[in-house]
């Protein structure tokens, strides 16, 4: 990919937590292209090597890293071999995350007539092992490599910490309970890092993305012959822009966030990059 604006990342080592996956390999692309050699986590260690490979196919460096973002032990092995391989953390992206069925209801609304349908899954339904997977994932999955991989990062030059968060965080989507509130999480855990961190030179910023097609919620949002479903429309009826982004579109606003050139004095913030959604009161 040819990113759009170009930083210099050279001898930065830059750590990309789910970077095996469709948004965050485009950022694991991106900063290898800006010169930074990109450790890539995963839990699904082939996804992460085969980023890995495309990048050094590129004339970039990267390696694929097994990493369970939920264990600090998992974490702790991970930063060991990037610290073997490349050298101590400076940028650290939490990209890990997602959503579960069991944290999921069927419908949108609760009417009364559904509370005795065994058939659905009810507020009331919800698997509080589901909810806590979920809220794990996304929270304690930003947390704990944070944990791991910032003490490299003290009173380091640029060093930088980029959370993934939601426009769920802002106004939660309906039957996805557990991923707002998990969100929310992140982006308010944003705001405390990044004042905890503001004396020892470590910026934390969010990005929220809106609404993109990934292997998560492809088959929620496309049918089988690749026409949108009706949850995808009324997405895309309350997206002024009437698409789905492109992940390359938010490289920008990534790298952006890291430079500190660029956004030395912004910290504790949480991007929209939405194509309007947020903006937009229905009417």
């Amino acid at each position: 990919m040819s990113v759009p604006i170009k930083i210099n990342l050279e001898n930065k080592v830059c750590v990309v937590t789910g970077g095996g996956g469709v948004l965050c390999s485009a950022f694991a692309k991106a900063l290898a292209e800006c010169g930074a050699k990109v450790a890539i986590l995963d839990l699904r260690v082939e996804n992460a090597k085969k980023v890995a490979d495309e990048i050094i196919k590129n004339g970039g460096q990267a390696i694929g890293v097994e990493a369970n973002v939920l264990v600090k032990e998992s974490l702790e092995t991970a930063r060991q071999v990037v610290l073997d391989t490349f050298g101590t953390c400076d940028i650290l992206l939490n990209g890990a995350g997602g959503n579960h069925p069991k944290g999921t209801t069927t419908k949108e609304y609760l009417y009364e007539e559904d509370i005795d349908n065994n058939d659905l899954i009810t507020f009331f339904e919800l698997d509080p092992k589901g909810i806590e997977f979920v809220f794990n994932l996304n929270f304690i999955g930003t947390l704990l490599p944070s944990q791991v991989f910032s003490k490299d990062m003290i009173g380091k030059s640029g060093a930088s910490i980029i959370n993934i968060s939601s426009m769920n965080a802002f106004t939660p989507l309906t039957k996805i309970p557990a991923y707002s509130g998990a969100k929310a999480a992140v982006s308010n855990f944003t705001k405390w890092l990044a004042v905890h961190m503001s004396k020892v030179n470590i910026r934390v910023n969010a990005i929220a993305p809106g609404f993109f097609l990934t292997d998560q919620n492809r088959s929620l949002l496309t049918n089988t012959d690749g026409s949108y479903t009706e949850r995808a429309g009324k997405i895309l009826a309350q997206t002024p822009m009437n698409r789905f982004g492109e992940p390359s579109e938010l490289v920008g606003t990534l790298l952006w966030l890291i430079d500190e050139g660029a956004s030395g004095f912004v910290n504790g913030t949480v991007i929209p990059v939405d194509g309007g959604f947020s903006a937009f009161s229905g009417v």
